[in-house]
C-alpha cells in the first residue's frame, strides 16, 4: 500500500468533514513523562484526581488501544461570528462565558467525525484498528498535536499555530497503520509575555505551565467547592471559564470564524444578564443548557459562579434581593452568597448600610465603618 498517497487522502477527508488541518504523529511521547510527573507531584492538577490516577498512561497512546502506532490528530475551529470581542467582560453587569461553550458542545460532533474519518480509511484499507478520542481518555492531546504539526505549545499551554491562533478544538484517531508522519511544528512566541501577564490569577507559573488552582477555568468548571476568597474579585464577571491568555495572543488576530453553526452563540446568552441568569430554576436552567457542555456543572454551581460575579458587580438593589432569595439552598452556595452580599454592601455610604441591618447579621462578619 502506498502510505503517503493514502496519508494525503486522509487529510482531503478530514476537511470534508469539517476539521481545518490534519496531521500524523507516531506515539513516542517518553520526553513528556518527566514533565508530566513533576506537574502532578506539585499539584498543579487540583482536585482533578483522574489525572494522577491514570499517571503515565496519558503519555503512552499504545496502551490506550493496543497495536496503535500513529496519531491522527485533528484541529475543528470554534470562534463564533457573534463573539463579541469579548466586549461583555468590560460590563460587569453582565456574565462571560468562555467563547467555547457558547454553542454546543463539542465532544459529541467531533467525535463522531473522527469516527466518520475511521471509517472512511478503514473502507480504503480494509482492516482497520482505530478509536477516536476528544477529551474522553487520558492522553496529552497537545504535545501529540505539536508532533503532528498542528501548532506550538504556547507559553499559556494551549496549541498555537501561525495561521489560525488558537481558537480551535483537537481531537485525536488512535490507529494501527504506518503512515507517514509530519513535521513538528518549532515555537513560535518569541519574547511575548502578554498570555502570562494578563492572567487575572497569575495561574501561568512558568512558560507552558498552568497551576490549576489558580486558574478561573478550573476554578468554575472543574471545581465543585468553595471558591478560595483571593481568587473572586479576579474573577471578576467570569462564571463559565476565562479565555483572557487567548484575548492577548497575538496569533489570534490571525483567527477565523468557525463556518460549524453548532458553534454559534445560542439565543440564551444574547444578553447574558447576571440577574437574569442567576434567576433561573433547576429546570430553566438544564432547558436552556440543553447541548451546552455548561449543563455539566449542574444549578447550584452555576448559581456559585454567578454570585461571585455578582459581588464584583456594581451595587443594585436588584442583585442584593436576587442574592437573598438564593439563601439555604447549600451551604457552600450560601458562603458564595454572603460574600456577594457583604461586597455589594460594602459599595454604600455607612448611612445606607443601616438599612440593612438585617442583611449585615446574616453576613455574621459585618462591615467596617468607613465601607
Amino acid at each position: 500500500m502506498n502510505y503517503q498517497e493514502l496519508a494525503d487522502k486522509i487529510k482531503v477527508w478530514a476537511q470534508e468533514l469539517g476539521f481545518q488541518k490534519v496531521g500524523i504523529c507516531d506515539v513516542d511521547l517518553s520526553e513528556h513523562e518527566a514533565a508530566l510527573q513533576k506537574w502532578l507531584d506539585a499539584g498543579y492538577h487540583g482536585e482533578m484526581d483522574w489525572m494522577a490516577r491514570h499517571g503515565m498512561m496519558r503519555a503512552r497512546p499504545a496502551e490506550l488501544l493496543p497495536g496503535t502506532v500513529r496519531v491522527i490528530s485533528a484541529r475543528m475551529d470554534y470562534l463564533p461570528p457573534q463573539a463579541q470581542f469579548a466586549a461583555n467582560l468590560s460590563d460587569p453587569t453582565q456574565a462571560y462565558i468562555s467563547r467555547y461553550a457558547l454553542g454546543r458542545d463539542y465532544h459529541k460532533l467531533v467525535r463522531n467525525q473522527l469516527k466518520k474519518l475511521g471509517q472512511k480509511i478503514e473502507q480504503e484499507v480494509g482492516q482497520l484498528g482505530y478509536r477516536p478520542f476528544v477529551d474522553s481518555a487520558p492522553l496529552l492531546e497537545r504535545p501529540l498535536a505539536q508532533k503532528a504539526g498542528l501548532g506550538w505549545t504556547g507559553k499559556h499551554s494551549l496549541i498555537l499555530d501561525k495561521e489560525c491562533g488558537s481558537w480551535f478544538f483537537l481531537g485525536e484517531l488512535l490507529v494501527d497503520i504506518p503512515l507517514p508522519v509530519d513535521e513538528a511544528k518549532q515555537n513560535d512566541c518569541g519574547k511575548c509575555t502578554a498570555c502570562i501577564t494578563s492572567c487575572p490569577t497569575q495561574a501561568i507559573v512558568e512558560e507552558g505551565i498552568v497551576d490549576a488552582r489558580r486558574c478561573i477555568s478550573y476554578l468554575t468548571i472543574e471545581f465543585d467547592g468553595v471558591i478560595p476568597e483571593e481568587f473572586r474579585k479576579a474573577m471578576g464577571n467570569r462564571i463559565y471559564g476565562c479565555d483572557d491568555c487567548q484575548l492577548v495572543c497575538p496569533w489570534n488576530r490571525f483567527a477565523e470564524l468557525t463556518q460549524q453553526e453548532d458553534f454559534h452563540r445560542r439565543p440564551s446568552f444574547n444578553s447574558p444578564d447576571l440577574v437574569s441568569l442567576f434567576s433561573w430554576s433547576e429546570t430553566e436552567f438544564l432547558k436552556n443548557m440543553e447541548g451546552s457542555p455548561i449543563r455539566r456543572i449542574g444549578h447550584l454551581q452555576w448559581l456559585r459562579n454567578l454570585s461571585v460575579a455578582m459581588g464584583n458587580a456594581p451595587y443594585s438593589k436588584s442583585i442584593v434581593s436576587a442574592l437573598e432569595s438564593r439563601r439555604g439552598l447549600s451551604d457552600v452556595l450560601d458562603q458564595h452568597i454572603d460574600w456577594a452580599l457583604a461586597q455589594q454592601l460594602a459599595q454604600l455610604p455607612y448611612n445606607e448600610t443601616s438599612k440593612h441591618g438585617r442583611l449585615i447579621r446574616i453576613i455574621q462578619k459585618g462591615l467596617p465603618r468607613d465601607a
